[in-house]
């Protein structure tokens, strides 16, 4: 079964490890929000892509949940020592992969060609695809100012309320080549469970793939990030709040109108259910912590088999 996954963030990259073991490697393509890149010390730095590499090589930092395993920070020590910036956390092994993307870049090449050399050379089985080549960036409006994402996420820990999420460079944005045969070819579509304004909002946010969404003939199923009405971690649960009016799985779902068939809800949103229902989309209630490597099988597979009931 070809499987086309949007995802962002730790739960996304999580989940897609949960995924890729679930079910053939090779039948999964993720298309990935580019939004939270940025440039950090005059590198091309892309956060989601990364993660989603890193998980899926096995090489990811799996107690701090971003950035490479076995990590050392001696450059960004020495940056550090000599005044420069220093608040974005690059470690000498990811420092290494930026080098390269960089690098390549300048000489012409776009992100995604990028990003696959990128795959094959960590032995990735999966295929992972930028959303678009071209400059998405996502900004937070709020009560004290407007900042980028990873501005407000890492260096003001996103304590700042959101009033706004604006997606610069959407309206013109192309989807990477192979995003929307991605979508078209797929048996099955899955929203990992990502922020599903900062994470999963930005994909959307390329015309031509909201499109095919809209326009799809295979079910699409949605995991939520919600436990309880919480987030494991992040700040979903508090811009559902501010920005939905609640977060309850039924607030969430209203975040993807029209675009999703099936939504996959903690046991502790239970009583949500019929409110789900209501807004036509089909609930389905598992255990969604994904604690250990079998916890993420385990809900893989429930979105997966989702499929048969949607």
């Amino acid at each position: 079964m070809r499987i086309a996954v949007l995802t962002g963030g730790v739960g996304g990259s999580r989940f897609l490890c949960g995924l890729v073991d679930a079910v053939d490697p090779a039948d999964v393509t993720a298309i990935v929000n580019v939004g939270d890149d940025l440039e950090v010390l005059g590198l091309s730095v892309s956060p989601d892509l990364d993660s989603v590499l890193y998980a899926l090589a096995g090489l990811a930092d799996e107690e701090r949940g971003w950035g490479r395993a076995e990590e050392t920070w001696h450059a960004l020590e020495t940056v550090e020592a000599l005044g420069g910036e220093a608040w974005f956390r690059l470690g000498d092994r990811d420092l290494g992969l930026h080098l390269v993307r960089t690098q390549a870049k300048h000489a012409g090449q776009p992100l995604s060609a990028v990003t696959a050399r990128l795959v094959a050379a960590f032995g990735v089985e999966a295929s992972i695809l930028p959303a678009s080549d071209d400059t998405v960036r996502t900004w937070l409006d709020t009560p004290n100012g407007s900042f980028p994402f990873q501005e407000w996420f890492v260096a003001r820990r996103h304590r700042d309320p959101v009033d706004r999420v604006r997606v610069e460079g959407a309206a013109s944005a192309r989807p990477a080549p192979g995003v929307l045969d991605a979508l078209h070819e797929a048996e099955l579509i899955l929203i990992a469970p990502s922020n599903p304004f900062v994470s999963i909002g930005p994909i959307f946010a390329v015309e031509r793939i909201r499109s095919a969404l809209e326009r799809r003939r295979v079910p699409c199923v949605a995991v939520s990030p919600l436990i309880g009405g919480r987030a494991v971690r992040g700040p979903a649960a508090e811009m559902l709040q501010r920005l939905q009016g609640g977060t309850s799985a039924a607030h969430l779902t209203q975040c993807y109108p029209g675009l999703i068939d099936v939504l996959v809800i903690d046991e502790a949103d239970a009583a949500d259910a019929d409110a789900v229902s209501a807004h036509g989309v089909r609930p389905i209630v598992a255990r969604t912590l994904m604690s250990d490597a079998s916890a993420r099988r385990r809900l893989a597979e429930t979105a997966v088999d989702a499929v048969a009931l949607a």
